[in-house]
């Protein structure tokens, strides 16, 4: 007999979105309502002056996230980067799968990557450029992802209802 848990209550889920944002943490919240669900980031991150972006990351170590927040959308929630062992995508765990487990599991939900490339450092990324997401692979498990808010055709932020 299962154990009958609230869905989507909480980051312990880490249950991604696609577009949305994980668990309680919605793309488009502001830092305020943030801190209140996450409480104080172990560490903030000012973006470089010769990045395409500036931003501030906000770090929760001990949970594994990254959060990203974009001076040009008045630093709304826009960006999720994490390792968290928990993650699920489409109600599936995901953590430790391979790149082709989770290319089977994205197709299954209609979704074709648009990318598979090998980086310097020996990781492999898989993107899903309209989904706004990226899973990155170490000797072919999965070990974080980092996705964000849907971006229109003509570069238009579209935040969440």
């Amino acid at each position: 007999m299962q154990t009958s848990q609230p869905q989507h209550s909480s980051t312990e889920e880490n249950e991604i979105v696609l577009g949305t944002g994980m668990g309680p943490l919605k793309f488009g919240a502001t830092q305020d309502e943030v801190r209140a669900l996450m409480g104080e980031p172990e560490e903030i991150e000012e973006s470089e002056d010769d990045d395409e972006f500036e931003h501030q990351a906000w770090n929760y170590l001990e949970e594994g996230y990254s959060l990203y927040f974009d001076r040009e959308d008045d630093y709304r929630l826009s960006c999720i980067e994490t390792d968290h062992p928990g993650l699920r995508i489409f109600g599936q765990p995901i953590h430790g799968k391979s790149v082709d487990e989770i290319q089977e599991l994205m197709r299954q939900n209609g979704l074709e990557s648009t990318e598979v490339e090998r980086m310097d450092t020996g990781e492999t990324r898989l993107s899903y450029e309209k989904e706004m997401i990226d899973l990155y692979f170490d000797e072919d498990q999965l070990q974080f992802v980092n996705f964000g808010v849907f971006i229109s055709d003509d570069l238009e932020v579209q935040w969440p209802a």
